[in-house]
């Protein structure tokens, strides 16, 4: 800052002609430089800059402090520092975080043990409660946001401790061998040992080498890597000296000092901050796409859970899905399933059943109500379009398994004047409508005679048809009956995960055909087969291939949270921009992205609805 206020001053000197005084500088002249400073700064035209927020120290004056290193560091890779105050009330530091596109955590004080589960031993060096404290909702609200992180030294360490891993308190008193010096005598401007990079980890792509010259000036370390989380880098002695959540979630950390070796004018260590701020930009298109179009999750089952004691959709520590995760999340609208299991088919079981769907969807309009300052039901786009400029969340209605209209089509009509917006025709097992996909004797080889009248019938009521967890025979007989387009409002692909839920290619161009979505589900099972790795990664593979096969006009997104739905990376509404961050990175426009998260799926409805023969 300095050495920007002296050139300012020198350009003033310039600027007035003013005579070198003795030290050097021009008089000071308030008009001539906020003329100068009007000059340097109006460029309507200028690139974004993204805003990384600075975690802060605490002095022994209560003053919150942060080194320029860091300062100057962010200015060279292009982004726009802001220090974070250095407090632990939480909706003032949730305020703050929600206009941040980056988070650095800074070094500093030793961690607490405690947060770990562990005493400190004799070793340990000086702590701070309250930057614990600060700190640690910092990066548990960054991370709810899914900013992108990078924390150096102490942040590093402090990240592995928030997400569930551990740490030396001391290396030389807990690690068995002979060390490398960790504590540096040389200034930090200069690297004091080496740090051999994992060759197929993020840094090696930052920083296009596998060895690295680094700074140290610490005697804690990583230990037991978080969940989630791998180390990429190490020392000599092999203590870790970096790691990351990449590349499910854009979070690094970094035991060495780059910002010092930056500011010593290393343009190696550059790339990394460079690297934070290529992945804040990205974060803020996403952000900033998402505040032009509407965002629509498909399918949920979260009125399942209402009938819990004092559930309130508007409490964020309960389920995937509720209002605060879909403000982090960026959500729009989504879609509450009153889901009924496959149970008996005689007639009193059918009329409990009935008895049932009508009560989830009784419950989602009293969350509604409940909160009605911060959402509304809604049943058309136009509903949709006026909650969002109220700043409010849309609840759409769907029922999930045919079996809950009985066998009355009467019931049909009565769900549409409920708010219901699509019926899925079964669920995994056969019913009186169709076969399903999983559990199937194949009773009816398709659909039901009973079944051919339901589609008819909710043709004529504009209710869109749902044919996720349908047998494929029941999908083609449906897309041969249909006279409105179709949807799949949770189902993946089968060429890329051989699922008998997911749809294959010639379903994926026939509903293409038909004019109708298919919405990609987040549901491990249905992802990968190995489904301790799946990943929000694997599903934007899902929806690409989907893309190349329907078309950009023909795919959507259903989660089915709170229904068995959640990957790594992506576990609840508040990780959906994930995906958003993910397409962009992939090529995908603006354009192509709106049509994805909702777009498409409101032109079925819309279609359907205007193709309604009962008004």
């Amino acid at each position: 800052m300095k050495k920007l206020f002296l050139t300012m001053l020198a350009a003033l000197a310039l600027t007035t002609g003013a005579k070198a005084q003795t030290q050097g500088s021009a008089l000071p002249d308030l008009k001539q430089l906020n003329a100068l400073t009007d000059s340097l700064d109006v460029n309507l035209r200028a690139k974004h800059s993204p805003l990384i927020g600075l975690s802060a120290s605490i002095n022994d004056k209560g003053y919150s402090m942060v080194s320029a290193t860091y300062i100057n560091s962010i200015v060279k890779a292009g982004g726009t520092p802001v220090i974070l105050p250095a407090v632990t009330d939480g909706q003032t530091l949730r305020n703050a975080v929600a206009q941040l596109d980056g988070l650095i955590l800074v070094g500093g004080a030793d961690v607490n043990p405690l947060w770990y589960g562990e005493s400190p031993i004799q070793q340990l060096g000086g702590v701070d409660p309250q930057r614990d404290l600060y700190e640690l909702k910092l990066i548990k609200l960054a991370s709810d946001r899914n900013i992108p992180i990078l924390g150096i030294c102490r942040g590093c360490q402090l990240l592995n401790v928030a997400f569930g891993g551990t740490l030396y308190q001391d290396i030389p008193a807990q690690r068995r061998g002979n060390h490398i010096k960790h504590q540096q005598s040389l200034p930090t401007t200069y690297g004091s040992h080496a740090v051999y990079v994992k060759k197929e980890g993020p840094l090696a792509a930052i920083f296009g080498k596998d060895t690295l010259a680094v700074n140290s000036s610490h005697h804690q370390a990583v230990k037991d890597v978080a969940p989630g989380f791998e180390a990429i880098a190490f020392s000599p002695d092999s203590i870790i000296e970096a790691i990351t959540a990449y590349p499910n979630r854009s979070i690094l950390g970094v035991q060495w000092h780059p910002e010092a070796l930056t500011n010593g004018g290393d343009t190696t260590m550059l790339k990394i901050f460079t690297h934070l701020v290529g992945k804040a930009e990205t974060f803020h298109k996403a952000k900033e796409m998402h505040s032009r179009f509407l965002s629509v999750d498909t399918h949920t089952d979260t009125p399942f859970w209402f009938k819990r004691a004092g559930f309130d959709i508007a409490s964020r520590e309960r389920n995937r899905v509720n209002l605060p995760k879909m403000e982090e999340g960026y959500l729009d609208g989504v879609f509450l399933a009153a889901f009924i299991g496959q149970g008996k088919r005689d007639d009193a079981s059918l009329q409990e059943a009935v008895k049932k769907v009508n009560g989830l969807i009784e419950g989602i309009h009293e969350q509604a109500a409940r909160n009605k300052d911060l959402c509304g039901i809604a049943v058309t786009e136009e509903d949709l379009i006026r909650l969002k400029k109220e700043g409010k969340r849309a609840f759409f209605i769907g029922i999930e398994n045919g079996y809950g209209i009985g066998k009355d089509l009467a019931n049909i009509a009565r769900f549409k004047k409920m708010g219901v917006n699509y019926v899925t025709l079964c669920h995994s097992y056969d019913n009186d409508i169709c076969d399903s996909s999983t559990h199937t004797e194949k009773e009816w080889n398709g659909l039901s005679p009973f079944g051919r009248q339901v589609v008819e019938e909710l043709n004529k009521q504009g209710i869109m048809i749902d044919m996720s967890h349908a047998s494929e025979k029941s999908f083609w007989d449906v897309i041969a009956l249909t006279k409105a387009p179709i949807i799949c409002s949770h189902s993946s692909s089968r060429a890329l995960c051989n699922h008998d839920r997911n749809l294959t290619d010639e379903q994926l161009k026939a509903l293409a055909k038909n004019g109708g979505v298919a919405q990609v589900c987040l549901l491990n099972a249905y992802i990968n087969k190995d489904k301790t790795k799946a990943s929000v990664t694997d599903a934007v593979e899902h929806i690409d291939h989907m893309v190349k096969v329907a078309g950009i006009d023909h795919v959507g997104i259903g989660s089915d949270f709170d229904g068995g739905g959640g990957l790594i990376g992506c576990e609840a509404d508040n990780d959906l921009i994930q995906i958003t961050v993910k397409l962009i990175e992939k090529g995908y426009t603006e354009e192509q992205i709106a049509k994805i998260w909702g777009g498409n799926l409101l032109r079925v409805m819309k279609q359907v609805q205007a193709a309604a023969t009962v008004k």
